[in-house]
């Protein structure tokens, strides 16, 4: 099949934008019918074809720190002609930058429809997805904030997160027969604040300390998460009791997956800040 043309990538750059800033205000919209809708402006392209490039743009906004359709998951084997037309409509449509902060700060009314820890938990993304960071190339975006970290910032979903885990650990140790070490389950985020390197503290089911961070989005678990150099240290000094515990779809229907081990060795990592010495 041809390469995809100049006018063919603007259309279903468009077409996604469109669907993304319905996801983002909260209207409902089928994902067939906007490809159904797009197959007659373009070149014999399949409905596949199209899913395709659509998640060719979900992993371009990942890159730029921004939200995607959660429904079209990253794939990261894009080409630069479409990184380039996604920044050319946030130029041209700077207004989108007013629902990606919303998203990224508004409260959170009802985070999960119902707490139901027996279909929480879920497999974790397979293969790991190196993300590259911005380059030079990305500077003549209109956007310069990173709202998917300042998403992971936002003080009452990380809040909301770490209630349900701990909610959870609780319930998980008490079906497992060990009530006691359940009513030991500490939120020292709460207690001591976050300078402990991880979130929870909880107990493995010999009794011995279990260190939990917690990290929750209300995109798909495919989305980045950002860590600092202290929870990194921590998770490396603790790696065999170290548990990062991924909240992801968080606003309508919460999953979770556990990586256990250091941060260091359970996802890429990429330095997001740097600091100089004389």
């Amino acid at each position: 099949m041809s390469a995809w043309s100049n006018i063919e990538v603007e259309l279903a750059v468009a077409d996604y934008f469109t669907m993304l800033a319905k996801e983002l205000s909260g209207q409902t919209y089928t994902k067939a019918q906007h490809r159904r809708n797009l197959l007659p402006l373009l070149n014999n392209r399949t409905d596949g074809s199209i899913e395709f490039k659509h998640q060719n743009i979900s992993a371009v906004l990942i890159n730029l720190g921004q939200p995607y359709i959660k429904g079209y998951l990253p794939r990261f084997n894009y080409q630069k002609i479409l990184e380039d037309k996604v920044i050319d409509y946030l130029i041209g449509n700077q207004s989108i930058e007013e629902q990606f902060k919303h998203f990224a700060e508004g409260e959170i009314e009802q985070p999960f429809t119902e707490k139901d820890f027996n279909r929480l938990i879920v497999e974790p993304p397979t293969g790991i997805h190196v993300v590259e960071e911005l380059t030079a190339a990305y500077n003549r975006s209109p956007i310069k904030t990173n709202y998917l970290e300042k998403e992971q910032r936002n003080r009452i979903l990380g809040m909301l997160g770490e209630e349900h885990v701990l909610e959870y650990e609780k319930w998980q140790l008490t079906v497992s027969g060990k009530e006691n070490l359940a009513d030991q389950v500490r939120w020292i985020s709460r207690e001591e604040g976050d300078g402990a390197g991880f979130d929870i503290l909880s107990r493995n089911l010999n009794g011995s300390d279990k260190y939990i961070e917690v990290k929750t989005t209300k995109l798909g678990k495919e989305t980045p998460f950002f860590f600092s150099r202290n929870e990194l240290l921590f998770s490396v000094d603790k790696a065999g009791d170290y548990h990062l515990y991924r909240l992801f779809n968080f606003s309508t229907n919460a999953k979770m997956f556990v990586k256990n081990g250091g941060l260091d060795k359970i996802c890429t990592s990429v330095p997001l800040t740097f600091k100089g010495y004389f």
